[in-house]
C-alpha cells in the first residue's frame, strides 16, 4: 500500500473572515474555504470581536477545505495559525471576558484596528522607556501595552478578572492545544516583549500603570516564549480535533501574526529563473489587506524611527525584523470609494457582470489602457489622495493623520471613478515608498517587494505600486500564500522540515516580477509623490493649528 501523503493545514485569521487551506509538502494548495466572522464598530474608534465566534468560524473553515480536498484526517501531518495582533481577554480557566463597554462577555477581543486607546498611547510614549526603542520609538495605540492600560482605567473589573491575555494568534494555539506558550511573533512585536534579552521588563510595566502583569511569573501575558513553529504541548487536545475534525495528537506549531505569515508565505522561494532566495537580493514583504505590512530582516538590529522594531527573531530565527505599513490600505481603497457618487450604482452594475467592483474597475481600467497599464495611472494626474483614513503607521508613526484629497470636482460619471480608484492606488504606493525610503535610510537593503494578500493578484495594483515607488515586484505562485505560511508552520511542527528558513526555501516559489517604467511615467510618479508629501505635511500643520486655538 502506497503511504499516505502528508498535508498540512494554515488558518488565517484576518479582520473579517477566517480561512483554512490545505497543502501538501510542496507547498501546493489543494482546497481552501473562509467562514465570516462577527466584528463590532462603535463610537470611539472601538472595534470588538468574539474568540468563540472566531474558534467556530476556523472550525467550519477547516471541515470544509478537508472536505473539498477529499483529504482523510489521518493524512493531516500538521497544524499552524496565524492572525490579526488582536487582544483576547479571557479567565483563567479559559471563559472569555468582556472588553466591551456593553459588558457582553462574547464581545471580549478588542481589535488590531481599535483606536479607543489613544490617551493611553500617548501618556506611554511621554515615558520614553528605553524598550519604546524597539517600536520605533514611538508605540502605537494598534499594540496591546496601550490596550490593557485602558482596559484597566475604563473596565477594572475586566481588567482583573482577566486570567489570560493572548494576542489572536496565540489564543488558536491556545485553543487547539491547551498550551499557553506564546509566540516570539506576537509578544515581541506587539508586547514589547525583548526576545534578545529573552525577558519582559518590570520597571516598564510599572512605570505605565499596569504592574499586575508581572505578577505569578508573567503568567497573564506569557512566562513560556517560543519560536514560530515550535511543537506546542501534546499537539492537537481531543477537544480540539473533535471540532475541527481532525485527529487528537496532530502536530501544531507556535503562531505567526497574520502579516508576518504572510511574509514567510513569500520572501523565501526562489525566483522565476530558479534562483533561490539569498542575502543580497533585497527582498522584503509587502503583504495588503485590510491594512497593509511591509517587513524586512537583518543580520543587526536596525533602528528607523517610526518603523516598528527591531525585533530579535520575530520572523526568522537568528535575524532582526522591522516591520513598518500602512494602518489602512485595502479598508482606505474601499472606504474612497464609497464617497464617490456612483459609487452604489456601479457596485451593483459589477455584481451583475459577477465580479467585485474592483475587479470590475480593473476590467476596464485595462481596457482603456491598451496593454500599457502605466499610461493608466496618467489619468489621475489632477487628482491627488494621502489615503490615510486610519492614521499614518509609518514612518510618521502618527495615529492622528487623517486623509486628504486635493483636485476633486463635482463629476459623477464611471471615468470619475475609475480615476479616483487610481488616485487612491497611487497614493498607497507613494506611503508604501516613504516606509521603504526610511528602512534603506538606515541600511535595510529593500529593493524588491514580495507582495501578497488578495490585491497582490492584480496586475493593476502591481503595476502602480512597481511605478509609484520604483521598485520590482514580486508575486507568489501560490494563491493563498498567508495560508502557506501558516501551514509552514504546522511542516515545521510536524518535523517534515527542520527550521522554518527549510520550509520556506521547499514550500514557496516567486512567479513573476514587475520591474517599475522609466521615462515620463517615473517623472510623473515622481511629481506626485512631492505633491503627496507636501499634502501629508499641510494635513499636519492644519491639524496643529486648530489645536493651538
Amino acid at each position: 500500500m502506497a503511504a499516505l501523503q502528508k498535508l498540512f493545514i494554515g488558518i488565517d485569521v484576518g479582520t473579517g473572515s477566517a480561512r483554512a487551506g490545505v497543502f501538501d509538502a510542496s507547498g501546493k494548495l489543494l482546497a481552501s474555504a473562509k467562514h465570516d466572522i462577527r466584528i463590532w464598530h462603535e463610537a470611539g474608534e472601538v472595534v470588538e470581536q468574539s474568540s468563540n465566534d472566531i474558534w467556530r468560524a476556523c472550525a467550519l473553515s477547516v471541515r470544509a477545505a478537508m472536505a473539498e480536498a477529499g483529504a482523510s484526517a489521518d493524512a493531516v501531518a500538521g497544524i499552524g495559525f496565524d492572525a490579526t495582533c488582536s487582544l483576547v481577554a479571557l479567565t483563567a480557566s479559559g471563559a472569555p471576558v468582556s472588553v466591551s463597554p456593553s459588558g457582553d462577555p462574547e464581545r471580549n477581543i478588542i481589535v488590531w484596528m481599535d483606536h479607543r486607546a489613544g490617551a493611553e498611547t500617548r501618556a506611554i510614549n511621554s515615558t520614553h522607556h528605553e524598550v519604546l526603542n524597539y517600536v520605533g520609538g514611538i508605540i502605537s495605540p494598534e499594540m496591546e501595552t496601550p490596550k490593557l492600560l485602558w482596559l484597566k482605567k475604563n473596565l477594572p473589573a475586566s481588567y482583573h478578572a482577566a486570567g489570560l491575555f493572548f494576542d489572536l494568534a496565540d489564543y488558536l494555539t491556545w485553543r487547539a492545544t491547551g498550551s499557553e506558550a506564546r509566540s516570539i511573533c506576537t509578544v515581541a512585536s506587539k508586547w514589547t516583549y525583548l526576545a534578545h534579552e529573552q525577558k519582559w521588563r518590570d520597571d516598564y510595566f510599572a512605570l505605565i500603570g499596569i504592574p499586575e502583569l508581572t505578577a505569578d511569573n508573567y503568567r497573564r501575558i506569557g512566562n513560556e516564549i517560543v519560536e514560530p513553529g515550535r511543537a506546542l504541548a501534546k499537539g492537537l487536545s481531543a477537544d480540539a480535533a473533535k471540532e475541527l475534525g481532525l485527529v487528537p495528537g496532530t502536530p501544531v506549531g507556535a503562531s505567526l501574526i497574520d502579516a508576518h505569515a504572510g511574509a514567510v508565505g513569500t520572501v523565501g522561494g526562489a525566483d522565476p529563473a530558479g534562483t533561490p532566495a539569498g542575502a543580497s537580493d533585497g527582498r522584503f514583504a509587502y503583504i495588503m489587506g485590510t491594512s497593509a505590512c511591509i517587513l524586512a530582516t537583518t543580520p543587526a538590529p536596525a533602528f528607523v524611527d517610526g518603523v516598528w522594531g527591531p525585533y530579535f527573531s520575530a520572523l526568522v530565527p537568528g535575524l532582526w525584523l522591522n516591520e513598518g505599513g500602512q494602518s489602512a490600505a485595502g479598508a482606505a481603497i474601499d472606504h474612497l470609494l464609497r464617497l464617490h457618487p456612483a459609487h452604489a450604482a456601479m457596485t451593483q452594475e459589477a455584481k451583475a457582470a459577477g465580479t467585485s467592483l474592483l475587479g470590475w474597475l480593473e476590467k476596464r481600467i485595462t481596457a482603456r489602457a491598451n496593454g500599457n497599464l502605466s499610461e493608466a495611472a496618467l489619468r489621475a494626474g489632477h487628482l491627488h489622495v494621502v489615503p490615510e483614513f486610519l492614521g499614518n503607521r509609518a514612518p510618521l508613526a502618527d495615529p492622528d493623520c487623517r486623509a486628504i484629497i486635493s483636485g476633486l470636482g463635482l463629476e459623477d460619471s464611471v471615468e470619475s471613478l475609475e480615476i479616483l480608484y487610481l488616485a487612491g492606488l497611487s497614493g498607497l504606493g507613494y506611503g508604501a515608498g516613504a516606509v521603504v525610503a526610511a528602512l534603506n535610510a538606515k541600511g535595510v537593503d529593500c529593493r524588491t517587494m514580495v507582495m501578497s494578500g488578495g490585491a497582490s493578484r492584480s496586475a493593476l495594483v502591481r503595476r502602480v505600486m512597481a511605478d509609484a515607488t520604483g521598485l520590482t515586484i514580486a508575486l507568489s505562485d501560490s494563491d493563498e500564500p498567508v495560508l502557506a505560511g501558516a501551514a509552514m508552520l504546522g511542516a515545521v511542527a510536524a518535523g517534515s522540515y527542520t527550521s522554518l528558513p527549510e520550509a520556506m526555501q521547499a514550500m514557496s516559489r516567486l512567479q513573476s516580477l514587475t520591474a517599475p517604467e522609466g521615462g515620463k511615467i517615473a517623472d510623473f510618479h515622481k511629481a506626485k509623490n512631492g505633491i503627496y508629501l507636501s499634502l501629508q505635511k499641510v494635513g499636519i500643520e492644519a491639524r496643529e493649528l486648530m489645536a493651538a486655538v
